[in-house]
């Protein structure tokens, strides 16, 4: 069997007072979709962030494509995509009067062997925003151009932090497509989500997390035993230790 992509074993991260993750362990196979279920506040982007080595933990293990993400952040930062949830105008990292076409020009200048640029656009529905600023787009298009952005290097392991908050019907299904042909490509994806549905129809491999902890994983038929929901499995797992 090969190597996990990635590899959490007893990670910790505490803000302050707040502890986001409390002995997360976790992994995650090659060329498979993991996702992992958690409500807001569990620690997802907190552990997204230590992965792709732009927060440090407090304590335990962590591998990423056989990399430290601590040590050997610049090596793993050419090999990753990180699509960051979006909350507004300059987030992600992305100034706002940047307009789609020269954001995804100017990463694809940062790669030797990119995606391109205009296939993306047309691929993501964005064709029709492409003199639109960063701060004019939707939350749709900000959210498809985020996603646009984190895969235009052609990354061995994408991150994709609640891909589909915020978007309609046409926006979600575009990038289920997305993230399937990913995966069928050899690209191993980590999607974060409360989204049942992101899960359900995306997933290899699930782990549910819940107050920096993960309390399930296997497959989704493994966690619901064909017969009920993962959203069942998920609310049966987190709402009682929320309500305690």
């Amino acid at each position: 069997m090969p190597e996990p992509a990635v590899v959490i074993d007893g990670v910790e991260k505490r803000y302050g007072a707040t502890t986001a993750l409390a002995g997360l362990s976790l992994t995650a196979q090659p060329t498979r979709v993991t996702a992992i279920l958690g409500p807001n506040g569990a620690g997802k982007t907190t552990m997204v962030e230590i992965c792709a080595g732009l927060r440090r933990p407090d304590a335990g293990h962590i591998r990423v494509l056989g990399l430290d993400p601590t040590r050997d952040t610049d090596a793993l930062r050419t090999q990753i995509g990180v699509m960051p949830q979006t909350g507004g105008s300059g987030a992600a990292g992305i100034y706002p009067a940047v307009k789609p076409r020269e954001a995804l020009r100017l990463f694809a200048d940062l790669y030797a062997h990119p995606l391109d640029p205009d296939a993306l656009l047309e691929r993501l529905d964005l064709t029709s925003a492409v003199s639109t600023p960063w701060r004019r787009l939707s939350g749709g298009q900000q959210q498809r151009l985020s996603l646009a952005l984190a895969i235009i290097g052609r990354p061995a392991l994408v991150f994709l932090d609640e891909p589909t908050a915020g978007l309609d019907v046409h926006g979600k299904h575009a990038t289920w497509s997305l993230v399937e042909d990913l995966r069928d490509a050899g690209v191993t994806v980590i999607l974060t989500t409360h989204a049942m549905d992101d899960a359900e129809h995306l997933a290899d491999h699930v782990v549910i997390v819940d107050r920096g902890r993960a309390v399930a994983a296997g497959t989704p038929d493994a966690l619901t035993g064909g017969t009920r929901s993962l959203e069942d499995v998920f609310v049966e797992l987190t709402v009682p230790s929320r309500a305690s």
